[in-house]
C-alpha cells in the first residue's frame, strides 16, 4: 500500500420509487452492503425512513423535496410518472447526489431517475429487476394488458428529453418496465424461476431473491397470526390477499372475488379464514359486508406472521407474496390480476406450488370452484408440500450466495 494513502469505504446511491413491494426487495441489499462498510445513501419515500435506518442506510426524502405530482399527475399506469419525474428533476437531483460522490448507483427498475443520475455522474449502475421475468421484449404485452393507459404530454416530452439529454436511447413512457444494466442486474427470485433462455436476457445477472436475510427478518407475533393460531385449530386455515397495487386498478374485480370467497368459505365449518385488504381505502360498510363468523376481514396484516399459521394462501401472485408463501411452506391458490402476476402464477403451477382458481385471467368463479380448489389442495397436499420444500431449498440457496453477490457489487463500487 502506498504510504500516506487513505483507504475509504465506497459510497453508493440507491433509488426506489414509493412502492412498498419494491422497497422490500431493495432492503436486504442495502442491509447487506452496509454490513460490509459501504455507505449507502437511499433516496426514496419518507414512508420507508425507519426501514432505511434499520438497514443501516442514510435516508434522503426524495419526494418531499421533489414532488412526483409536480412532474406528472395524470399518466397511467402510475409508474409511467417515474419517467416524467426523471426528466423533470434530473439536473437538481443529479446535483444533490453529486455532493455525496458515489462510485455506484443502485436502482429499482421503476426508479428511472437512478439510471439518469448514473449517466450524469459517469458512474456504473446496478439494476434491481422489478417483477417476475419482466424484460424489454414484454413491454407491448404488459402495457396492452393494463386496464388504463394514458400518456400525458409531460410524459411524452420527458421520454424525448431522456433520449436527447440523459443517455437513455430507448426511453419511452414505459421505460420503468425494465432497465437492463450493462454492469449488473440483480434478480429477485431464485434462478429456478427462470428457464435458461430467459436468464440470458438479464445478463449480466446475479440472483439475490426478495426475502429478508435471517438477521434482518422481523418475527413478531400479532393478533392477525393469533387469529389463525393453534387455539381451537380448525381443519383448514386460509389466508386471502391480493396485495396492495391490485386495488389501484381492479377494485371492483377484487371486491367481487372477495365476495365469492368470503361467502364460499363462510359456509364451511371446518375452515377459518383471514382476508387482508392490503391497506386499500375500502368503505366500512363494504368491508363489513364481507365478514362472516369464520372469515375475518382486516385492512392490513403482518403477512409473514399470518403465513406462518396458514394452511392455504389465495393469492394474486405478487413477487414478494409468492416467495414469502414458499419460504413458509404454504400451498397457493392462484388468482392473478395483471402485470407479471399471470406469468408467475403459471410458473408456480408448473413447479407444483400452486393450483388455479379460475380458468381465465380475472375470470369469474363461484362457490363450486372455491370448494373444488380447496378439495384439490387437500387431495394434493402431500405433493404440494414436497414441491414447496424443494422450492424453499432454492430460496435458502440463493440467500446463502448473497455474500458473493455483495462482494461483486462492492468490487464494482470500489473500482
Amino acid at each position: 500500500m502506498t504510504a500516506g494513502r487513505r483507504v475509504t469505504s465506497p459510497t453508493v446511491a440507491c433509488f426506489c420509487m414509493g412502492e412498498t413491494g419494491h422497497f422490500q426487495r431493495l432492503r436486504p441489499l442495502i442491509a447487506g452492503l452496509t454490513r460490509r462498510g459501504v455507505e449507502a445513501h437511499v433516496y426514496t419515500h419518507h414512508d420507508f425512513r425507519a426501514e432505511v435506518d434499520a438497514a443501516g442506510g442514510v435516508f434522503h426524502d426524495l419526494f418531499s423535496k421533489y414532488p412526483l405530482d409536480r412532474a406528472d399527475a395524470t399518466s397511467h399506469p402510475i409508474a409511467s410518472r417515474s419517467v416524467s419525474f426523471a426528466a423533470f428533476y434530473a439536473a437538481e437531483i443529479g446535483r444533490d447526489v453529486e455532493s455525496i460522490r458515489p462510485s455506484l448507483v443502485i436502482h429499482d427498475s421503476f426508479a428511472v431517475i437512478g439510471r439518469v443520475v448514473a449517466h450524469l455522474l459517469g458512474v456504473p449502475r446496478v439494476n434491481v429487476c422489478a417483477g417476475h421475468n419482466v424484460t424489454p421484449l414484454q413491454v407491448p404485452a404488459l402495457v396492452a394488458g393494463h386496464p388504463r393507459v394514458l400518456v400525458s404530454s409531460a410524459c411524452a416530452k420527458a421520454a424525448n428529453v431522456l433520449k436527447e439529454s440523459y443517455g437513455v436511447p430507448d426511453a419511452s413512457p414505459f421505460s420503468y418496465v425494465c432497465a437492463i444494466s450493462p454492469t449488473l442486474n440483480i434478480y429477485c427470485e431464485p434462478p429456478e424461476f427462470l428457464r435458461e433462455h430467459e436468464r440470458r436476457l438479464f445478463e449480466p445477472v446475479a440472483f439475490y431473491g426478495c426475502l429478508p436475510s435471517p438477521e434482518d427478518a422481523k418475527r413478531t407475533g400479532t393478533a392477525n397470526g393469533a387469529w389463525l393460531g393453534p387455539e381451537s385449530r380448525p381443519a383448514l386455515r386460509v389466508y386471502v390477499s391480493f396485495g396492495t397495487v391490485v386495488w389501484r386498478y381492479y377494485t371492483n374485480e377484487a371486491l367481487r372475488a372477495l365476495e365469492v370467497l368470503s361467502t364460499a368459505l363462510g359456509r364451511l365449518e371446518h375452515v377459518r379464514a383471514i382476508v387482508s385488504l392490503g391497506g386499500a381505502p375500502i368503505d366500512d360498510e363494504v368491508r363489513a359486508a364481507l365478514v362472516r363468523p369464520n372469515v375475518a376481514i382486516e385492512r392490513y396484516v403482518d403477512q409473514w406472521d399470518v403465513l406462518r399459521g396458514a394452511d392455504l394462501f389465495v393469492t394474486h401472485h405478487g413477487l414478494n407474496s409468492t416467495h414469502e408463501a414458499i419460504f413458509n411452506g404454504v400451498p397457493m391458490v392462484s388468482y392473478p390480476f395483471f402485470w407479471d402476476q399471470p406469468a408467475l402464477a403459471r410458473r408456480c403451477q408448473e413447479l407444483g406450488l400452486a393450483l388455479p382458481l379460475a380458468r381465465s385471467l380475472r375470470g369469474a368463479f363461484g362457490a363450486d370452484e372455491v370448494q373444488a380448489a380447496l378439495g384439490r389442495a387437500g387431495d394434493d397436499r402431500a405433493s404440494l408440500l414436497t414441491a414447496l420444500a424443494r422450492a424453499r431449498e432454492w430460496e435458502q440457496a440463493v440467500m446463502g450466495k448473497r455474500a458473493a453477490v455483495l462482494d461483486r457489487i462492492v468490487a464494482i463500487a470500489a473500482s
